[in-house]
């Protein structure tokens, strides 16, 4: 399904002039590794438009996720809390670590964890609790932070959806004691791949940044003290990073315009599906639009349907206590997730779509409902 050459494709990146001109800086200047100027650059800048203190600059999402993990000595014997309904990294990172993932179920009206859905989870192992902002819609991060600082645990933000998501006026990223992003090429801001953790704590910055140079001594050079790893980021994509900031507040405001005119435009089809609300307070960074269908019976025809008229999209995340590497003889339920997955459908949502475009996609969309509607009709009288 990847090679399909999508008319509308779900996420489509802004690449121009800008990130073409410091590239050709960093080729010029032979800067192309981990070595180089825009690196610092662009964690000094993204930290500080997240409103944190430090920005460390890594290969990718997965790494950052796994980087705060090993900054805060999490490992065997520990438990983490994540939601289920996540991509999987979120997971495997606690698993790369030596730790284990408890899995959360997720408020209906956010597709977030929250204190009411961590408290059952506690252990005396419980150490740290990863929430995730999903699809850029942020978690209720004070009152998340105000449990765990009364339980004695580590919190992790998971922003790699939500660059520039806000609580009460304040952005994703500076809550935790470290937050993890992403920079992949389907998010608000791209490096290609990427990733960054940033935190108001200099000590775990120090010591983050330690570990993802394979744990060199700053102070004596191939001087290894502790082990690390290689999750450097380089010069070229960092420079990439720096000219995509600048844009951020007017992708954002371009992502969240599309999300409100889905909602108009598939406003006759209320029968049919329905949209979360932004709860009060926050603010979402809509990274992905996601319309939940009131019968999920029929989603995958309705996929197949769309994918047939150029238009990519995709169901939300299978839960993750589900998939083989964790069910394990399992019998963990987790009725909210295991209902919102079956019905998320993503649409596209990037920022090169006009209104017609989204006029085309959902009149498909509502095609698509009639099309599903007569296969079942025809299957219920075959």
């Amino acid at each position: 399904m990847n090679n399909i050459n999508y008319r509308y494709r779900l996420a489509d990146p802004e690449l121009g002039s800008s990130e073409l001109g410091l590239l050709s800086q960093c080729i010029s200047e032979g800067m192309i590794s981990s070595q180089g100027r825009f690196v610092q650059q662009f964690e000094t800048e993204f930290s500080a438009a997240c409103g944190a203190r430090y920005g460390v600059a890594v290969a990718n999402g997965t790494c950052a996720l796994h980087l705060a993990l090993e900054a805060l000595g999490i490992g065997p014997g520990d438990e983490v809390i994540v939601p289920s309904l996540t991509f999987i990294a979120t997971a495997n990172t606690v698993t790369h670590a030596g730790a284990t993932p408890v899995f959360a179920d997720v408020d209906p009206d956010t597709l977030c964890i929250s204190p009411d859905t961590i408290e059952p989870l506690m252990s005396p192992r419980t150490k740290a609790v990863i929430p995730v902002h999903l699809l850029g819609q942020p978690c209720d991060m004070p009152e998340i932070c105000r449990f765990a600082k009364q339980r004695h645990l580590h919190v992790i933000e998971d922003a790699a959806e939500a660059h520039g998501a806000e609580v009460h006026g304040r952005r994703v990223g500076s809550f935790g004691e470290i937050n993890c992003f992403s920079f992949y090429a389907n998010k608000i801001i791209t490096t290609g791949e990427g990733g960054m953790c940033t935190t108001d704590d200099a000590v775990l910055a120090d010591r983050m940044r330690l570990l993802r140079g394979h744990g060199m001594d700053p102070d004596r050079r191939y001087w290894h003290g502790v082990i690390g790893y290689n999750y450097r980021m380089t010069n070229l994509q960092a420079a990439v990073g720096v000219a995509q900031l600048p844009c951020l507040d007017a992708w954002i405001e371009k992502r969240r315009w599309v999300s409100s005119r889905y909602r108009e435009l598939l406003a006759s089809l209320s029968n049919l599906l329905y949209f979360l609300e932004e709860p009060p307070g926050t603010r979402s960074a809509c990274w992905m639009s996601a319309l939940m269908l009131k019968d999920p019976i029929c989603r995958e025809q309705l996929l197949d349907y769309l994918c047939g008229q150029g238009i990519e999209t995709r169901p939300l995340f299978w839960p993750v206590h589900q998939m083989p590497p964790y069910k394990n003889g399992s019998t963990v339920f987790l009725p909210v997730t295991e209902d919102l997955s079956r019905r998320g459908v993503m649409l596209p949502s990037h920022t090169k779509l006009s209104d017609e475009d989204l006029k085309i996609i959902c009149n498909s969309l509502a095609a698509a409902f009639s099309e599903t509607a007569g296969l079942r009709h025809s299957q219920a009288n075959s």
